[in-house]
C-alpha cells in the first residue's frame, strides 16, 4: 500500500552533561569568549563522557520521540541513523541503538552525509514509508563531534559539540493536511576536500604512527572564507528549491531551522533570504555545531518550548561536508 505523505509525530533530542564553555577554551588554547562569540555565536558546547558512545546519546534522544509517538521500540519497522561518528565502523551504529532499544525487528542502517545528515536520512525513511516497504521509522542524527577534534587548530577546535536528536515518522493518514511537503538533496563530490575526516578509510589503512602524526584522523576545514560562501549560498538555494517544489514561497514559511554551523552564516542566509531572524530557530549558542544532530535537536527544541505549533510551516535546511546540502519543507 502507498501512501502520498509521511509525517513526524514525535520527536526527542539529548544533550550530554559535560559543558565545554569558551572559558575553558581560553585555558587551552590562544584564544577569547569575545573572539570565538563573535566569530560564531558559540558560547557552550556539550561534550559527552569518556563511556559514552554515539549510540548512546541516540538512544537517549530517541526515547522521548518513540513516548510522544505511542509506539514502542518493538513497534518499530526502521532506524536510520545519520552520523560520521558512529561507535564502529562495523557494525553501523543504527545496529547499536537497536540492540540499546531493544528494537528486535527493525532494518537499521547509517547514512553518511555530515552535516546534511538528518535530512538525508528523513529522505530514505519517507521513501521506504511512502512506497509501502515499512510502517514506521526513527530517524535519528547523533554525533561525538568531539572526538574529531585537534585542540591545536583554534580555527576550528572552538565550533564542535556532541549530541543527538530523533524523530519518529508514519505515513500520513487521508486528509491530513499535516506532513512531509517536499526535499530536495544535493552533493559535490568534487569539492568534497575542503571539508573532511581523511584518516579511517580505506586512504589511510591500516591506520599508523603516520598517520596519526599526520593528525589524518581530525575532522579539516580548507578555505574556512570560501566555505562560508558556499554555505551561505547552499542554504539559501535549498531553502528556495524546498518550498517551490511544495508551491510555496519563503515568506510563507513559519519557522526555518538550519543547521547549526555558524550564527554568522546562519545570519547571511537570513538575509540572503530576505527573512527576519526571528523566523528562525537558533541553538548554536548552547551547543555548538554537533554536525547531523543539530537539526533535530533544534527541531526538538523548537517543539518541546512550543514555538511550533500544529499547522506552522516548518523548513529544516542543511550543508556539510562531503559536500552535501538540502532542504525539507514540514506541515506541522
Amino acid at each position: 500500500m502507498t501512501t502520498k505523505r509521511v509525517k513526524i509525530v514525535g520527536t526527542g533530542s539529548y544533550l550530554p552533561e559535560g559543558v565545554l564553555t569558551n572559558h575553558d577554551l581560553e585555558k587551552m588554547i590562544d584564544t577569547t569568549d569575545e573572539w570565538i562569540y563573535t566569530r560564531t555565536g558559540i558560547k557552550e558546547r556539550r561534550v559527552a563522557r569518556p563511556d559514552e558512545n554515539t549510540s548512546d546519546l541516540a538512544f537517549r534522544a530517541s526515547l522521548p520521540a518513540l513516548e510522544a509517538a505511542g509506539l514502542s521500540p518493538e513497534q518499530l519497522d526502521l532506524i536510520v541513523m545519520a552520523t560520521i561518528t558512529p561507535d564502529t565502523h562495523c557494525p553501523c551504529g543504527a545496529n547499536w541503538l537497536q540492540a540499546k532499544l531493544n528494537a528486535s525487528k527493525a532494518v537499521t542502517f547509517d547514512v553518511a552525509a555530515a552535516c546534511s545528515g538528518f535530512i538525508f536520512a528523513l529522505s530514505v525513511a519517507e521513501q521506504y514509508l511512502k512506497n509501502g516497504t515499512f510502517r514506521n521509522a526513527l530517524v535519528v542524527g547523533a554525533e561525538i563531534m568531539t572526538r574529531t577534534v585537534d585542540y591545536t587548530d583554534r580555527s576550528s577546535c572552538i565550533l564542535w559539540g556532541d549530541g543527538a536528536g530523533a524523530a519518529v515518522v508514519i505515513p500520513a493518514s487521508d486528509g491530513d493536511e499535516a506532513g512531509v511537503l517536499s526535499i530536495c538533496l544535493h552533493t559535490d563530490g568534487a569539492n568534497g576536500e575542503n571539508l573532511l575526516l581523511p584518516g579511517g578509510g580505506s586512504r589511510t589503512t591500516p591506520i599508523s604512527h603516520e598517520s596519526v602524526d599526520k593528525k589524518l584522523h581530525y575532522l579539516r576545514m580548507i578555505e574556512a572564507n570560501r566555505s562560508f560562501k558556499v554555505a551561505v549560498n547552499c542554504f539559501a538555494d535549498a531553502c528556495l528549491e524546498a518550498v517551490a517544489i511544495a508551491g510555496y514561497t519563503i515568506d510563507d514559511v513559519d519557522h526555518i531551522i538550519p543547521h547549526q554551523a555558524n550564527a554568522r552564516i546562519i545570519q547571511a542566509m537570513a538575509k540572503k533570504l530576505n527573512v527576519p531572524m526571528d523566523k528562525v530557530v537558533m541553538t548554536i549558542e548552547r551547543y555548538g555545531n554537533s554536525s547531523s544532530a543539530t537539526v533535530p535537536i533544534a527541531l526538538d527544541d523548537a517543539v518541546k518550548s512550543g514555538r511550533i505549533r500544529k499547522g506552522d510551516l516548518v523548513l529544516l535546511t542543511a550543508f556539510g561536508g562531503g559536500l552535501t546540502w538540502g532542504g525539507a519543507l514540514i506541515r506541522w
